[in-house]
Parts: structure tokens; sequence; C-alpha cells
């Protein structure tokens, strides 16, 4: 469960940000605030995993409030006023969502703040401690994955199939987006068609990969790359 924060003094971009969340499985509204003083009175008694931030809010500005936590969670800025990103980065926030973004946008950003490899404090979650994690979408709902159980992906026509250690999840996107939405040290392409995890590497056996009961070919041109992992 990634529980989360919205900050914000217009009304409407808290029904917004909290309808794209409703899409998302495992994800649960904690408390809507209206400026920085009544969301830094709720996080001195309670922990949440994400803040969507506004950064034009009376009172306290959204980095001015940003400054005063001494361990804050992970942020997404939700604002207008595009020029304010670099101060923003400088914070260490996740991501820059410039009002009015899509629903693709949004996605986009939640996968990026809890999947990069620039995020090692993990998400602490209620039933879940330490991992990393995407949001596919196959069919009309959206799948949350852990990335550690992601066995190998496989380009399958105009879809790719994501093998984990639990189930196969149909995407319709190309592979090299699919990839891109994972860790790049965390998986290693052997054939065109396929990507592999190599810490669920069974065994290495000519031209093939045994990955639990599944067996991946290796590619020609990517015979490379499966040397550099045994060296």
């Amino acid at each position: 469960m990634i529980t989360y924060l919205i900050i914000d003094d217009e009304h409407i971009a808290h029904d917004i940000i909290k309808d794209y969340c409703d899409l998302l499985p495992n994800m649960e509204l904690m408390k809507n605030c209206y400026d920085g003083l009544e969301a830094f009175e709720y996080l001195n008694k309670n922990d949440v995993d994400l803040i969507f931030l506004d950064l034009n809010m009376p009172k306290l500005k959204g980095f001015d409030f940003l400054k005063t936590l001494k361990n804050p969670p992970k942020v997404i800025v939700t604002t207008a006023y595009k020029e304010f990103a670099l101060e923003g980065y400088e914070l260490n926030i996740s991501d820059y969502l410039l009002k009015p973004f899509g629903f693709d946008r949004f996605l986009k950003a939640i996968n990026k703040t809890f999947s990069t490899s620039n995020t090692q404090e993990s998400v602490s979650s209620k039933n879940n401690v330490g991992s990393k994690r995407i949001f596919l979408r196959s069919n009309k709902k959206y799948i949350q994955v852990e990335i550690d159980t992601v066995l190998f992906v496989e380009a399958s026509g105009n879809y790719t199939k994501v093998i984990t250690k639990y189930e196969t999840i149909t995407v319709r996107e190309k592979i090299s987006s699919v990839l891109d939405l994972l860790p790049k040290e965390d998986f290693l392409q052997v054939h065109k068609s396929f990507a592999v995890a190599p810490k669920h590497i069974k065994s290495i056996e000519g031209n093939r990969i045994f990955i639990s009961d599944y067996i991946i070919p290796i590619g020609k041109y990517y015979k490379a790359n499966v040397t550099r992992l045994l060296k």
C-alpha cells in the first residue's frame, strides 16, 4: 500500500489527483491538506510514502514547506509554474507535473517515483517493506508489480509479456517501452525479444538461459552482454 497526502489550495486539484490514484491499486489517501501548515501539523504525527505538493499556496509556499521537513517522503510537485522546476530538483523531488496533466503523465511520475534506481530509500508500506514497484496497464486495468518478482520480459508482436514469479502480464507496449520502466541495472537484454533479471538465472548452457521452468534464447548480437555477466 502506498499512502499519500495531497497538499493544494484548489479543491479541483484534489479531485483530479484522487481520481487518478483511484485508478491504481494499493494507493491510499491519508488526508487532503489545503495549505502547508495543515500538512506540517499532520506530518508531525503521521508518516506517508508520498506527497503531491502544489507550490503557490497561501500562508506557506510549497518549497518553503518542503524545507521545514527533516525527513520528507517522496514528493511529486503539481503546479502551473514551470519556472520553479530547477529549484524543485535541487530539493530532490521525484517528479514535476505541470498543470494541467493527463493520466498517462501522472502514471509515468508514479512509476518513476517508486521504481528508479535513485530511490535507494524504498517505500515502506503496510504490507511490503523496501520493494520497488511499477504499474503496468493490462487490458483496462492497472496492475502493481514488484520489480523483484519479475523473471524476464518477452516481446510478442505488438505486445510485451512481463513474466513474474506469480503471473504473466501482457502489456500493449513495445519491449523497449517496458524496459524503460525497469531499473537498467536489474535487467539484461539477451535477445531482441527477451530481457532477463540476472538474479533469477538458474543456469546458462550454450545459447540458452534457464530461469525457473523457462528457457530463454541468447541472440547472436547479445552474447557479449551475457559474457560480461559471467566475468
